[in-house]
């Protein structure tokens, strides 16, 4: 094991769910050290230009030290993999789409038109279109739109993926995108056309400010970020707003369950919040179809 690496410290909570602060191991904390990934309390965190860093870290950087541990090339860092494989499948599918096979933009786009009565096509036609619900989240219109969200992804997504977890992460991000596109169906879906990550994107903000809020830790920045976007969301009329804040309240909702869950609940509590998120989602189908007529 390398010297200051995030394992070298104990990392026990007081009921499973959330880690416990390296130097604290009795206070629980969803923050990590965007440095070395050790999980810090709002003690121990001190703000840096992205996340928090642990006071190791912060000396090392007052001092211009070196981290202790180094790999080939650089420093150990904490690894992100979840957020790093949802980044390459939006690139694969944005090469598929816009270079090798142009036509599955459409096919895997959030689709969804009623020309006239009893006449239905994407989403609307049924179970067997719902798909795009989820892979439209993978669809990028354009370059900079695809640059736009993957440089929100790295940046939101590897302190939340180690703070909550690979797993519940994943579910966090898939939750926000399927929510966002459903809010969209619901509100337009007799003429339909969206593509992007961004309902997941605004899905991992909206987990971050519940973060950021649960460990107290100074709010400005993270709420700068969200009333900017939310500015951006509004202001610029090609942008599905609906995708963003369906997706940024299904991100706040998941998160708040699994953060804010009591001690002997932290299963119970973030699989019914990820259920209701669901039903919220079939509910929102179901409904959207019956006021198209179809």
């Amino acid at each position: 094991m390398l010297p200051g690496s995030p394992d070298d410290s104990p990392q026990v909570g007081n009921g499973g769910g959330l880690q416990g602060c390296y130097r604290h191991p009795e206070r629980e904390t969803g923050v990590a050290c965007t440095r070395c990934g050790r999980p810090v309390c709002p003690e121990c965190m001190t703000g840096a230009a992205v996340g928090f860093q642990c006071p190791e870290r912060v000396r090392e950087a007052h001092r211009g030290g070196r981290p202790a541990g180094r790999s080939i090339g650089g420093p150990v860092r904490a690894l992100a993999p979840v957020t790093a494989v949802l980044a390459g499948l939006n690139v694969l599918v944005f090469l598929l789409t816009e270079y090798l096979a142009p036509a599955w933009q459409l096919r895997l786009g959030l689709y969804s038109y009623v020309p006239a009565p009893g006449v239905s096509l994407g989403v609307a036609a049924g179970p067997e279109q719902w798909y795009r619900l989820l892979t439209s989240a993978f669809v990028h219109a354009g370059f900079a739109h695809l640059v736009t969200n993957l440089v929100s992804l790295l940046v939101l997504g590897p302190p939340l993926e180690r703070a909550l977890g690979r797993v519940r992460f994943l579910g966090l991000y898939l939750l926000s995108g399927l929510a966002g596109n459903a809010l969209a169906y619901l509100v337009d879906g007799g003429s339909l056309y969206s593509v992007g990550a961004s309902g997941a994107i605004f899905g991992l903000l909206g987990a971050t400010v519940v973060l950021v809020r649960r460990n107290r830790a100074p709010m400005g920045p993270v709420v700068a970020l969200l009333v900017f976007n939310l500015v951006v969301t509004f202001s610029v009329s090609w942008i599905d707003w609906r995708a963003h804040i369906g997706g940024l309240v299904a991100g706040a909702a998941m998160a708040a369950g699994l953060v804010y869950a009591p001690p002997g609940r932290r299963r119970l509590v973030p699989g019914l919040t990820a259920a209701a998120l669901l039903a919220l989602v079939l509910g929102a189908l179901v409904l959207g179809t019956a006021r198209l007529g179809v």
